[in-house]
């Protein structure tokens, strides 16, 4: 893998979902993590390397394909108690803002829609590189991650356990490893 000069990646890409990852981590019963990921999703990115903070991202998730590995638990995710999928089948991102930080570091702050309430969050991202595939393709790689609190979009469920605490948290810890194609 070699790290183009970066005016040589402007353009629009495609993320490729089939080698990338959108996923989370949340406490439970105030004792342990639980790891989940959306298994389908699309997005494109436009990037400008002469003016990073010309660059864009957009994201849509279908919460259906959320997976936690217990398929009882990813029923309740899915249900009105959580993300009410009949009601409100995808999560969206669109970016509002690029920063460069220094290094291989940036930071995209966007707009995030869960249940029909948008609000910003930000994402801090590493370029992993740029390489060309032994399809041809041309391949960015990012990998970022985000903290929300869940109440703020009205997931708001949650039970008291008898030691004090609640079985889930607030916090969400979200990350991405995002592989995206350039468009021919």
């Amino acid at each position: 893998m070699t790290t183009p000069d970066l005016t040589a990646l402007t353009g629009d890409y495609t993320i490729d979902a089939a080698h990338s990852s959108i996923g989370f981590t949340v406490r439970h019963a105030m004792v342990t993590n639980v790891k989940g990921k959306f298994l389908d999703f699309s997005g494109t990115l436009h990037l400008d390397g002469g003016d990073p903070s010309a660059s864009t991202a957009s994201i849509d998730v279908k919460m259906d394909s959320i997976d936690t590995g217990a398929p009882d638990r990813d029923g309740h995710l899915k249900s009105a108690d959580f993300f009410k999928i009949e009601e409100f089948p995808t999560m969206t991102f669109r970016s509002t803002k690029a920063e460069a930080l220094g290094d291989e570091d940036y930071r995209i702050t966007g707009d995030l829609e869960i249940l029909g309430t948008t609000k910003p969050i930000t994402i801090d991202l590493e370029f992993n590189g740029a390489a060309k595939d032994p399809f041809g393709n041309e391949r960015v790689g990012f990998e970022g991650k985000a903290e929300i609190k869940r109440s703020e979009w009205g997931l708001t469920w949650n039970a008291a356990l008898e030691t004090g605490g609640v079985l889930v948290s607030d916090k969400i810890k979200l990350n991405f490893d995002i592989s995206a194609i350039k468009n021919a």
